[in-house]
């Protein structure tokens, strides 16, 4: 019983505290890693390192990948060089911005961030946002009911982790099985990478460009999800199966992946000030270049 109180006790302390000050802050630990190098100490100064919970545990990374099994992973505070980063009109174009962005914010260089499950890249995010412009987030929402555009502020330290809770079908692999309920079919999944975002950004963009306006996006990122259905991994056969299967299967399988991608929680409780609506309703708090750019700027 003890013990089960202790578990409880953890787990609450961690939903609500994701980037808990209590986690290390290891100043010393860039002099020690020849992969980061800090300028200002010609100065005789230093940038603060900061730890952060990786909700994956490090379980789908390899036993060569430097995070693999580890479940906190190192950034350093961020500075006007990130700064320059999150202006470039380039790399918010293409679609590369939080990707070079988190290169930059990694201690250990050996990272690259394109791999990351997006999970753990939106720890990071987060983790950087407040490393850089502090916890408080302010943006602006609008009521599902009463369509009122609210002022809302959410404190990003306090934002539930939610870590990986099934395990691989291989140890250090980012694959997983689920049997669909109608079909019966077994199909393998991973959880998409920051590779795998960029991609569906830039797939977008070209269907835009091209006037296209039909919206496949739950198909599309299904055939960006899905790795093997009854061990068959030929593309041409998955897009197939994924644009005729039973939509009971696909709402399945959907929820499925929604319910165990170890991330952050990234909605907050919003209360209506319109006297003549108070709803209480839960919003996604957007991860975007302005997430970065608070109203005082």
């Amino acid at each position: 019983m003890a013990q089960e109180e202790t578990s409880e006790s953890q787990e609450r302390v961690e939903k609500n505290a994701v980037f808990s000050k209590d986690l290390p802050t290891n100043v010393a630990y860039v002099k020690s890693h020849p992969q980061y190098s800090n300028p200002l100490y010609e100065f005789g100064l230093e940038i603060p390192v900061e730890t952060v919970p990786l909700p994956s545990n490090g379980k789908v990374y390899s036993e060569t990948h430097p995070l693999h099994n580890k479940d906190l992973v190192e950034i350093k505070a961020m500075t006007a060089h990130e700064e320059d980063i999150l202006t470039s009109r380039a790399l918010i174009k293409n679609g590369t911005v939080i990707s070079r962005l988190l290169e930059s914010m990694l201690v250990d260089k050996r990272i690259n961030p394109k791999q990351l499950l997006s999970g753990d890249r939106n720890a990071l995010i987060v983790a950087t946002r407040i490393t850089g412009y502090g916890s408080a987030y302010k943006f602006k929402v609008e009521c599902p009911k009463c369509n009122e555009s609210i002022e809302h502020t959410v404190n990003l330290a306090e934002l539930p982790i939610k870590r990986l809770s099934i395990e691989p079908d291989i140890s250090g692999e980012n694959l997983f099985s689920y049997v669909l309920p109608q079909t019966k079919a077994t199909v393998k999944f991973k959880f998409l990478t920051g590779l795998d975002e960029e991609q569906l950004h830039l797939a977008e963009d070209r269907r835009k460009h091209k006037g296209s306006k039909e919206d496949s996006i739950v198909t599309t990122r299904l055939l960006q999800t899905l790795v093997s259905i009854n061990e068959k991994t030929d593309k041409n056969l998955l897009f197939k199966f994924v644009h005729y299967m039973p939509s009971m299967d696909s709402l399945s399988l959907r929820k499925y992946i929604r319910e165990n991608e170890p991330g952050i929680d990234m909605t907050t409780d919003l209360v209506c000030d319109n006297p003549d609506c108070g709803v209480v309703e839960k919003v996604p708090v957007r991860l975007d270049v302005s997430f970065f750019w608070p109203d005082a700027r």
